[in-house]
C-alpha cells in the first residue's frame, strides 16, 4: 500500500466474479491513479483477479473477521474512501471509525438483487449514519425510495465498460442479411429470470422453432426447462455454465433479455460492444437502458404473446434497421454508459466528503 495517497477499501458481499464483482474491479481500476486501493470479499476468484491486478486484499468468511481487518487497517491512515456492497460492512465501518474517527466519505453501492428485503429493505437501516447511496440505475433507486431511503441521499451513477473489457469483447459483423435467426439470452435459470416466458412465446407461435436460440446460464429451473424445450422446441438449446459468454454473444443475432425486475443488466452492455441488438422487457433496470428503436427492442413485460409478437417481428427485419439500432447501442457505450463520466461521477461523490479533497 502507498501511504502518500488517501485509501480506498471496497469491501464486497461475493468473491465471485459475476456483475458486481467485475463492476467493483472495473470503478477500482478508474480510480486507482487517486487512491490506493485495497479489496475485501469473501473467499473466491474476486480476490485471485485482483491481486492479479496488484490490489492488496484480504479475504473474511464473517463480520468478526471483517471487522478484525477494518479495525487494523484504519489503524494510522489520515483520509479513507469507503466504499460497500453490504449492510453489515457499512455497520462495521461505521462502529469502527467513531473509535478510529478517520477522515472518510462512505459509500454504499447498491446493485440491486431479487430478494427485496436483502437488496433494498434493509438498506434503510443506513439512514442515519451519514451515507451515501449510490445506485446502478433509477430502477434501484425507486426500490431503495420504495423502503425508506431519501431519495436526496442516493445518487445514480449507471455501470459500463472499461477500455480493457471493450477491446477483449469479440464484434459481430455487420448485418447484411434480413432477419435474427439466432438468438442468445445470458441469464441464470432461476423463476424470478422469466427463461420460461421465452418457451411461452413459442408456444404461441410454432414458426418461431427455426430459430436457433442458446440459453447460457444455470439455475434450480435449467433441467426442468431444458426437458420442457427438448420436447417441443428443439431449436432451443440450453448450455448450462459457459466461460465463454462473450463468443456466444457475438456469434448471437440479438440478445433476449427477459427478467421484468432486474436491476441492472451488465449483459445488455456487452451486447451493444459486440454489435449485437438486444430485446428486452420494457421494465425493471434492464428495460431503462434501451430505447425501443434506437439503442435496442423492447416487448412488454411478462407478456408472451408480446414477446412472440416481437420476435415474429424481427425476424423479418431489414439489415438497415439492425445496423441502425447497433450504432444505437455502440453511440449510448460511448456517452451514457462512459467510463470517463461514470467514474467522475464517483469522483464527485467522494470529493463532495468536506475532508477529501483531490486536485
Amino acid at each position: 500500500m502507498n501511504g502518500n495517497k488517501p485509501l480506498l477499501i471496497y469491501v464486497l458481499h461475493s468473491g465471485n466474479l459475476y456483475g458486481t464483482e467485475r463492476m467493483a474491479l472495473a470503478t477500482v481500476d478508474g480510480l486507482r491513479d487517486e487512491f490506493d486501493p485495497l479489496i475485501l470479499a469473501p473467499p473466491g476468484p474476486l480476490l485471485a483477479e485482483a491481486a492479479r491486478r496488484g490490489y492488496s486484499t484480504f479475504s473474511f468468511r464473517t463480520p468478526l473477521e471483517l471487522t478484525h481487518h477494518l479495525w487494523l487497517l484504519l489503524r494510522g491512515r489520515g483520509e479513507v474512501a469507503f466504499m460497500a456492497t453490504g449492510v453489515t460492512h457499512s455497520l462495521a465501518f461505521t462502529l469502527i471509525n467513531l473509535i478510529r474517527r478517520r477522515k472518510a466519505r462512505h459509500l454504499h453501492v447498491v446493485h440491486g438483487g431479487t430478494d427485496e428485503r436483502l437488496s433494498y429493505g434493509r438498506k434503510r437501516r443506513l439512514n442515519r449514519l451519514g451515507v451515501q447511496f449510490a445506485a446502478v440505475s433509477d430502477y434501484v433507486k425507486e426500490r431503495l425510495v420504495a423502503h425508506g431511503v431519501p431519495p436526496g441521499r442516493i445518487a445514480v451513477i449507471e455501470n459500463f465498460l472499461s477500455r480493457e473489457q471493450l477491446a477483449a469483447i469479440p464484434r459481430r459483423r455487420r448485418f447484411i442479411r434480413r432477419g435474427i435467426e439466432r438468438a442468445v439470452v445470458v441469464s441464470r435459470v432461476d423463476p424470478i429470470k422469466r427463461v420460461d416466458l421465452l418457451l411461452d412465446a413459442l408456444d404461441l407461435q410454432p414458426e418461431l422453432d427455426t430459430m436457433e436460440i442458446r440459453v447460457c446460464g444455470g439455475g434450480w429451473q435449467l433441467e426442468e426447462l431444458r426437458q420442457r424445450a427438448a420436447k417441443r422446441h428443439r431449436g432451443v438449446e440450453f448450455l448450462g455454465y459457459t466461460d465463454n459468454v462473450g463468443r456466444e454473444i457475438a456469434d448471437a443475432d440479438m440478445l433476449i433479455h427477459l427478467c421484468p425486475e432486474e436491476p441492472f443488466g451488465l449483459a445488455l452492455l456487452e451486447a451493444m460492444a459486440a454489435g449485437v441488438p438486444v430485446l428486452a422487457p420494457d421494465s425493471g433496470g434492464a428495460g431503462d437502458l434501451i430505447v425501443d428503436g434506437i439503442s435496442g427492442f423492447h416487448f412488454r413485460a411478462n407478456d408472451a404473446a408480446d414477446l412472440a409478437k416481437r420476435l415474429s417481428e424481427l425476424r423479418n427485419a431489414d439489415a438497415e434497421t439492425l445496423n441502425r439500432v447497433v450504432e444505437g447501442g455502440r453511440s449510448a457505450l460511448r456517452t451514457r454508459f462512459s467510463e470517463r463520466d461514470r467514474l467522475a461521477d464517483y469522483r464527485r461523490l467522494i470529493s463532495a466528503h468536506p475532508d477529501i479533497q483531490h486536485s
